[in-house]
């Protein structure tokens, strides 16, 4: 039995997580804990072995060093990683030889889109991604566009932007920019999460699209990482890697 504490409880995929831990036969929920709580304190306090973290970008850091030092081993949904920060952190479970997954999304479809959109970086040199989020989420843009946007430049060190740009009306209208693909982001109430890659070529295009429609869209692969977490020692960023 995988002893679980859930951080960030009293938020809306912490109240989801928490359900899930509780309706899988090998998983205990032994904790549950937010931003006000000791946690490392309670970590200790439970002997749990895997904490999962859906909190807020501002804690990210602090978090998965509490969880690292109280040593259980940390899987995050919380986003708005830098690449420095992962290097850090995977840095820190080798020091401790502790498992950890860090995934900026939890759903299986999405993480098929992922794949589905390297390939077709292969192929095609023009795209952009458009991310679609509820009003509530604090980071933009989204941890699965940006690790998107990183596995489709791994496939080519650049993309073309043929758009001419020489007569800008309005600022920031074409999003943001990394390696060629332009970034949208979008933030409206009765969005959960979203997002489509339109790639662009002579006379067609392509468009891979992944709706979550609830949040229980993210619950097996949650207890998939939980599972998994406890069988690795290194830091793995993504759920690709363990699928």
């Amino acid at each position: 039995m995988i002893k679980v504490v859930v951080n960030g409880c009293h938020g809306r995929m912490g109240r989801e997580v928490a359900g899930a831990v509780e309706s899988a036969p090998d998983l205990e929920l032994v904790g549950q804990t937010d931003l006000d709580d000791d946690l490392e304190a309670i970590i200790r306090e439970t002997q749990a072995d895997v904490v999962v973290d859906f909190t807020v970008p501002a804690a990210r850091m602090d978090n998965f060093k509490k969880i690292i030092n109280a040593g259980a081993c940390p899987v995050v949904g919380t986003t708005g990683y830098t690449e420095a920060e992962i290097n850090e952190l995977a840095a820190l479970c080798q020091e401790k030889k502790i498992g950890a997954i860090i995934a900026p999304n939890f759903a299986i479809g999405a993480v098929l889109l992922m794949k589905f959109a390297t390939e077709a970086a292969r192929h095609l040199s023009e795209a952009e991604i458009i991310e679609l989020h509820h009003d509530k989420k604090e980071d933009y843009p989204s941890g699965t566009a940006v690790k998107t946007a990183q596995l489709m430049l791994k496939e080519r060190d650049r993309f073309n932007q043929g758009v001419n740009d020489k007569v800008v009306t309005l600022e920031g209208a074409r999003g943001a920019e990394t390696g060629g693909i332009r970034i949208h982001s979008v933030r409206l109430p009765g969005l959960v999460a979203h997002q489509e890659v339109i790639f662009g070529s002579l006379g067609q295009t392509l468009t891979i699209r992944h709706d979550s429609i609830s949040r229980e869209s993210f619950m097996p692969g949650v207890v998939m990482a939980v599972k998994k977490v406890k069988e690795i020692n290194e830091l793995i960023y993504g759920l690709e890697h363990i699928i």
